[in-house]
């Protein structure tokens, strides 16, 4: 029974919807995996209920289905599901309060405090080896990568720094992020070191860009995609890894190790500028050891249980 409607409903999605052949076969492996797990369960498609639909699911978990492929699964379910009601083969649909499962938050790539410093070592170097044009491209490369290590801002806010956020006295950025949102972000002694020694370069050069970081693209604004490149090639040169390092990766850095030092969440979140603390927190689950170091050294039942053991 189930296989007949399936075959009618290949036949639907292949005539009204006009699906490709593969879409058809990957509905009819999914949909077979599913009338097979209903049959095991004594029931069919017309008469499945919510439970089972859910219990499909979690045997497809237990499997270690990828988050994305129970999905697409389900997408199928769903869309077999509304063909039988439309058919008045089935009363309801049992997918139709199903939610999809969420994708998990890939844990972010980290470099340790040794990689950043070797990175910044080697950018160091080439500005002291380096004269004249070449010189100030080291000098900016530096400063980018000195304030990108030390205040965690998003490439899109780094490039975009007007040249004026480099002239007031006191090291604090005003970074406009996401949603013109606007928060205040502290700049490091090395780093704003690092930026004065850069702009009295483009002073001695008589230059005051619009951008700080200026470029002879059409935007007048050095890209996104060119620092990534210069990344890429001072870690290969510093005997880094290209591809576990991007600005994104620094930007990673920068929440890791702030909260590796003890540093609050919320004054993480300030500094990142996360609307959402839940975007923050993917930075504790990188770090067990110092959370589980915490616990240890703070919490009070810990603390007792070591002073009853002495």
């Amino acid at each position: 029974m189930d296989e007949a409607w399936l075959n009618r409903f290949l036949e639907m999605m292949s005539a009204e919807r006009g699906a490709a052949r593969n879409s058809l076969l990957a509905y009819q492996r999914d949909l077979q995996d599913y009338v097979g797990f209903l049959k095991a369960r004594g029931t069919n498609a017309r008469d499945a209920t919510p439970d089972e639909v859910k219990g499909f699911l979690a045997s497809l978990n237990d499997q270690g289905m990828a988050t994305t492929t129970v999905s697409r699964k389900l997408s199928a379910l769903r869309q077999f599901h509304r063909f039988l009601e439309a058919e008045n083969i089935s009363a309801a649909n049992p997918t139709r309060m199903i939610e999809r499962p969420k994708r998990e938050k890939p844990l972010p790539r980290i470099l340790n405090r040794d990689e950043v410093e070797r990175l910044l070592q080697y950018v160091a170097t080439e500005v002291r080896n380096s004269k004249g044009a070449r010189r100030l491209k080291a000098l900016r490369l530096r400063c980018m990568l000195e304030l990108l290590a030390a205040t965690g801002l998003r490439v899109s806010e780094l490039v975009g720094l007007p040249f004026r956020s480099a002239l007031p006295a006191d090291k604090v950025l005003m970074i406009r992020g996401k949603g013109g949102r606007e928060r205040l972000v502290p700049v490091a002694a090395r780093a704003a070191a690092a930026l004065h020694d850069y702009v009295e370069e483009l002073k001695l050069l008589d230059k005051a860009p619009r951008w700080l970081f200026a470029s002879h693209g059409a935007s007048g604004a050095l890209t996104r995609q060119h620092f990534a490149i210069e990344l890429k090639r001072i870690a290969i040169l510093a005997g880094l890894q290209p591809s576990d390092l991007s600005p994104h990766v620094l930007r990673h850095a920068f929440a890791t190790h702030l909260l590796e030092r003890g540093a609050d969440l919320r004054a993480v979140q300030a500094m990142l500028g996360h609307a959402d603390i839940s975007t923050t927190q993917i930075y504790t689950h990188v770090q067990p050891e110092r959370l589980q170091s915490a616990v240890e050294q703070f919490h009070p039942l810990a603390v007792k249980g070591r002073e009853r053991a002495s």
